[in-house]
């Protein structure tokens, strides 16, 4: 069972030069993601005067996250593993593939990312706006969260499959592009319902820079309680209990 590898981890751990280069590498990442997929809507509303989302900027926003999020998860991948998101880490947490402290490492490093990032953007922008996630006119919270539940497992679900699973073979050198490709299709899928965050730390760096919480909660507990199941799943029933590979022959 994954819990029996939930690990706390010692205070020790949390200065390690190699923890620290992982969190270091992590607030890199996630201010190279925030920076081009919320500055890609600052753009947008910008050559639309603050028009309406249309289709059009829709697929924008997606392939902006998409081609980000490639990048970030390739330059963090062989120092800190490429989490990006305190949702990814969560799902690793819960799966026993990093401990309770370190992962704290990495959520703080990835908030400060998005923070700085957001700052940046109003800065180049001539104070300009940073756009916060809110939920859709018509849209219930409630449906918002479960929204965000099945958008952020099939993102750490996919991180599993191709990163962190030791059978993953050769599937771990396009992990960044699985990982990309989920995310600017759920981007295409709920964004115009509640923004399709997935990422506790994309929300929160537009919030705290703009000033709006308004459904904030929404954006937490939806990606952690998706992240967490995802890990749970896939560390139960196809790391824990899968196939051994058959041998290959010689000839």
């Amino acid at each position: 069972m994954p819990i029996r590898n939930i690990a706390i981890g010692r205070p020790e751990e949390t200065t390690r030069p190699d923890t620290l280069k992982a969190g270091l590498a992590e607030f890199i990442s996630t201010l190279i993601f925030v920076f081009a997929g919320s500055g890609s809507g600052m753009a947008f509303n910008k050559l639309t005067n603050d028009g309406a989302t249309t289709p059009s900027g829709l697929i924008a926003a997606s392939i902006a996250h998409a081609f980000a999020l490639f990048v970030a998860v390739s330059v963090g991948a062989n120092i800190s593993g490429g989490h990006v998101n305190p949702a990814v880490t969560f799902g690793a947490f819960v799966g026993g593939n990093i401990s309770l402290l370190r992962g704290i490492v990495y959520w703080i490093a990835q908030l400060l990312g998005s923070t700085v990032a957001c700052l940046l953007l109003r800065f180049v922008t001539g104070g300009l706006s940073v756009p916060a996630f809110s939920v859709s006119s018509g849209v219930g919270v409630w449906n918002a969260v479960v929204f965000e539940i099945v958008m952020t497992f099939g993102l750490v679900y996919t991180v599993y499959a191709t990163a962190i699973d030791p059978k993953r073979g050769s599937l771990g050198t396009i992990a960044p592009i699985a990982i990309g490709f989920i995310v600017g299709a759920n981007i295409l899928a709920g964004g115009a319902f509640d923004g399709a965050s997935m990422n506790p730390a994309v929300s929160f760096g537009p919030a705290l820079v703009s000033w709006s919480w308004t459904h904030q909660w929404v954006y937490w507990v939806g990606p952690l309680i998706g992240g967490g199941l995802a890990g749970i799943v896939y560390e139960l029933f196809f790391i824990s209990h899968s196939h051994e590979q058959l041998p290959t022959a010689d000839y």
